[in-house]
This record gives C-alpha cells, structure tokens and sequence, in this order.
C-alpha cells in the first residue's frame, strides 16, 4: 500500500486514525547503522512497524527488524518516544494516520541480510552516509537521537 508523509505541511489531510508504531535503532561492531529502503516511499529508513495485537513494544521491534531485514536482535535501551500531530501519513486506502513511534536501541544477535516485500534494500550505513541517503524528516530525527547516545530518551 502507497504511503505519503507529511511533515509540518499546512495543506496535510486531517488524520482519521491513531497507530502505535515501533522502530529500532541497530548499529554494528562498527559503529554502521541498519537502515532499510523502503517499498511503499522508497525512502530509507530504520526498520519499523505496526504494533500487533497479542505483542508487547519490543517483541514488536525485534519482529519488525527481523521481517524486513533478516536480522535477529534484542532491545537494549530506548531512543524516543515520538508523537508529532504534525506528521501524518496517507495512505492509498483513505486512511490518515497519526503515529505514536516508539524508537529502540537494539543490538544484533545473529542473522543474516535480505530484504523482503516491505524493503527494497537492507544495508549498514556509516553515519557519515546518512546525507547522501533519502530519508523522511521524522527519521533523520531518530537517527540524530540514536546517534545522539543520550541519556535519557527523547519525547514529544
């Protein structure tokens, strides 16, 4: 399903619905971070999803993390919590969604890449890459915080 984002836009549909949403935060041995592009923006971002029902907030990161990249983690910290009104997202079925991300610091425990019908591609990504990369706003901002080793989680 087609997704466009809006972030801080003026002329953004009113959102008709909520979602909790997940994401995680892995960085290899090397300091590279896990990043995904996308198939419904074709944007790059950390992998993510949809909480489901019957899971709790990090068993849905490392579920995330494994079905769009292959790899098996574990949550180690949280990165933010992340609530803006002002970031919606459409999508092709008339749904205008407000998200409530939680974003996780995890770390690899086994695994290996691929990609699935939710990423197009799966990659390490040294932090100094990240401008050469296109990737939402809202995204960037995880990076920053992940990146950020802050001590304590963002909020919004």
């Amino acid at each position: 399903m087609a997704r466009v984002d809006y972030y801080n836009d003026p002329n953004a549909p009113k959102a008709n619905s909520i979602a909790v949403a997940v994401s995680a935060f892995l960085q290899d041995e090397e300091g590279r971070i896990l990043m995904i592009r996308r198939t419904d923006n074709d944007l790059y971002a950390i992998p993510g999803g949809q909480l489901e029902l019957g899971e709790t907030l990090s068993q849905a990161a490392v579920r995330e993390v494994r079905e769009e990249t292959g790899i098996e983690c574990e949550v180690t910290g949280l990165v933010g919590l992340y609530s803006n009104p002002d970031h919606v997202i459409r999508y092709s079925d008339g749904e205008v969604r407000q998200e409530f991300s939680i974003c996780f610091r995890a770390r690899q425990v086994s695994g290996t890449l691929h990609t699935s019908n939710e990423s197009s591609e799966v990659l390490w990504v040294q932090d100094s890459e990240l401008s050469e990369l296109a990737i939402h706003p809202s995204i960037r901002l995880r990076l920053l915080h992940g990146l950020d080793s802050r001590s304590e989680p963002f909020y919004s």
